[in-house]
């Protein structure tokens, strides 16, 4: 038998207590997370691991400091500009009611899975659009392509939040009246006119093209039309006292994108002012945010509720109505109308823009998200409706009032928000009253929207470069996106910025999402797993999410997705504004608007493959697979969720390692 020395003695029995503590350890853990899965409710009921306000869980990335917080915020954030102004516009723009049916499939096969896909993802990573891809960091590029789509729709978003405030400002200056209330003012064309007149009388002269004329001081002078059909043939176009204020006054717009003429200092002072107020309400995080949406979601639901009344009360709304809820069948046939409302979900809820997983992000990790998803997708899609309502009942109104056809009242876009409204208010008692709170609504609306977009480029920022930028800096970031976005949105202060605008709405927010929301699906149920997100969901929920929602995930969203990307390609037709068609190198530049958006998707999948090791299928499987960081930011939460707990105040290397519950901290192409 060899002798063994002390030294050696010494070395077996260290190693042998190591391994001792070790085993004891794992045990620990092991029994602390059974402990957990079973003492923790849903809700947060477990009084030891209940949801506690009002202190940060997780003090490093902090929390929304009210229960209604994030819902609200939600429900801002979805519920904006796009239900008063862009949902009836597609209604107006394909048949009505028809409009209706593809919606409908889209909210409930596409809308509502991705809205609480997104919403998981988020609350369990507690990490923004740039880094929650650690389940399968190949994928980081549909981040970028998320931060890059809220960029371009904050720039413009915020064009039209300026629009409102000068609207807000302008119902101050003619009281008692609003200065879009008549056609006598120096803005007017002699197509302005307020309603249909018959010129009797032995003063006018009918004019064969359908307008009239008077002689006033031996001078011929348009009072109106006589004939709207014989005009409209001649192609004299109608335009209502707010239409021409909208064009001629506010906009000065110009006769195409190629004439961009000057910058309006009255818009660009607007906008100055609405991101000023942007940064003023986010320069303290989601804690000074969380507090303003308590009454930005709530107040426009009032002004519409009365608008509502008003509308209801006015001749010709029936017909209004009527054409909003009677569906022509023959559009149904035609892919954009299925592309219009697959595009229009996604950019009512404000789905695949990334603000979604940045406002949950922010989460406490038991909250309820499968409640917030059904209340804010259900209240979304119902305020689109009920603002449907409102605004064909006055365009019903306006259609009686000039003896014309519903859908020849006004062109479609931002102007029917901006023409409609307007003259709705001038039917109220007390327009100025009545203008000042529409056009507070839109403000606040708009608000909404506008914090989740620029929270989603700032905390991309914090999230991709943390060393760099703590919570402590949080507030030089918001300012210089502030001051870079506002000074590129300069360019839609000129008079052809309306045309620009339009053209950033058609392509950044169009074909792009739908290929985000597609590969989001395909990653998390395909990649990672169904099982394995299925589990991660039920960590916070303390349930596994119905069948329901594996069926949406891993079939019929990415199947209608495909669908509708696929006809809306061989059915494309270019963007217009109005009857305005855009030059070819205008689509062109829309083009590039959308490779913006998508290419980082195969440029970052390609170089995650490439720098990982191994040989081809080594490297795929390595950049596809999930490494040691993915989970859970707290280790409580980790050993919940059955992840490996992570060293205390520091960050695992991103190694790599296809291991359970890992991820690759997925800072960029930097890595």
């Amino acid at each position: 038998m060899t002798a063994v020395s002390t030294e050696d003695l010494a070395i077996r029995i260290d190693t042998l207590t190591n391994t001792v503590n070790r085993l004891s350890q794992n045990l620990e853990d092991s029994t602390l997370s059974k402990k957990l899965k079973v003492s923790k409710k849903p809700d947060g009921d477990s009084d030891s691991n209940s949801i506690t306000f009002g202190e940060d869980e997780n003090e490093e990335r902090g929390n929304w400091s009210g229960r209604l917080d994030f819902l609200l915020s939600c429900l801002g954030y979805a519920v904006g500009l796009g239900n008063v102004w862009r949902f009836p516009y597609k209604c107006y723009q394909n048949g009505g009611g028809a409009f209706f049916i593809p919606y409908v499939i889209m909210l409930i096969f596409v809308g509502m899975p991705i809205f609480f896909l997104e919403l998981s993802l988020g609350q369990f990573s507690s990490n923004g659009p740039l880094t929650c891809w650690k389940y399968s960091p190949m994928f980081t590029g549909v981040g970028w392509g998320m931060v890059i789509v809220s960029g371009f729709v904050g720039i413009y978003y915020n064009m039209i939040i300026a629009w409102s405030i000068y609207y807000l400002v302008a119902s101050f200056t003619k009281l008692p009246g609003l200065p879009w209330d008549n056609c006598e003012q120096e803005w007017n064309s002699e197509n302005c006119f307020e309603e249909l007149k018959t010129c009797n009388g032995s003063e006018y002269y009918k004019n064969p093209n359908g307008t009239c004329y008077k002689t006033i001081n031996g001078t011929q002078k348009r009072n109106g039309f006589w004939n709207l059909t014989a005009a409209e043939a001649a192609g004299i176009k109608k335009r209502f006292a707010s239409e021409e204020y909208y064009y001629n006054k506010v906009l000065d717009i110009s006769d195409g994108v190629d004439n961009l003429g000057g910058l309006k200092w009255e818009l660009a002072l607007c906008l100055l002012g609405a991101w000023v107020i942007v940064f003023l309400c986010l320069c303290k995080g989601v804690k000074s945010s969380g507090k303003v949406v308590y009454f930005t979601a709530l107040f426009p639901y009032a002004v519409l509720v009365i608008l509502f009344i008003r509308g209801m009360t006015l001749e010709g709304m029936k017909e209004g109505i009527k054409f909003y809820l009677t569906p022509d069948w023959d559009k149904l046939k035609k892919a954009k109308v299925w592309n219009d409302a697959a595009n229009q979900i996604f950019f009512s809820l404000s789905a695949s823009w990334g603000g979604l997983i940045t406002l949950s992000s922010y989460n406490r990790f038991r909250n309820n998200l499968l409640k917030d998803t059904l209340i804010v997708s259900v209240g979304n899609c119902l305020t689109s409706v009920f603002a449907g309502f409102v605004i064909f009942s006055f365009l019903g109104y306006m259609a009686h009032k000039v003896d014309t056809d519903i859908d020849k009242v006004v062109d479609g876009g931002t102007g029917l928000a901006f023409v409609v409204y307007p003259f709705a208010v001038t039917q109220m008692p007390g327009p100025p009253v009545w203008a000042i709170l529409f056009f507070l609504m839109l403000l606040t609306l708009g608000l909404d929207s506008q914090f989740a977009l620029l929270e989603t480029v700032t905390t991309a920022v914090m999230d991709r470069w943390p060393d760099k930028f703590d919570r402590k800096r949080k507030t030089y970031i918001i300012l210089a996106v502030c001051v870079l976005f506002y000074l590129i949105g300069l360019f839609l202060c000129t008079n052809g910025g309306a045309y620009i605008l339009e053209l950033m709405d058609a392509y950044a927010g169009g074909w792009a999402v739908i290929i985000i929301g597609l590969c989001e699906t395909i990653s998390l149920t395909f990649i990672y797993g169904w099982s394995h997100f299925s589990n991660d969901i039920s960590a916070m929920l303390g349930k596994k999410p119905w069948i329901w929602w594996r069926l949406c995930w891993s079939f019929m969203t990415p199947a209608i997705l495909l669908f509708v990307l696929f006809f809306s390609w061989i059915d494309y037709s270019p963007a217009k504004f109005g009857d305005y068609e855009y030059p070819k190198y205008a689509e062109v530049i829309g083009f590039c608007i959308t490779v913006v958006v998508v290419i980082p998707i195969p440029v970052y999948a390609i170089w995650r493959v490439l720098r990982s090791n191994g040989s081809c299928l080594e490297k795929l499987r390595e950049a596809a697979s999930p490494t040691e960081v993915w989970g859970p930011a707290l280790n409580k939460h980790r050993l919940l969720a059955g992840y490996d707990p992570l060293p205390e105040k520091e960050k695992a290397p991103d190694t790599g390692k296809d291991m359970k519950g890992s991820g690759v901290d997925n800072y960029a192409f930097g890595n």
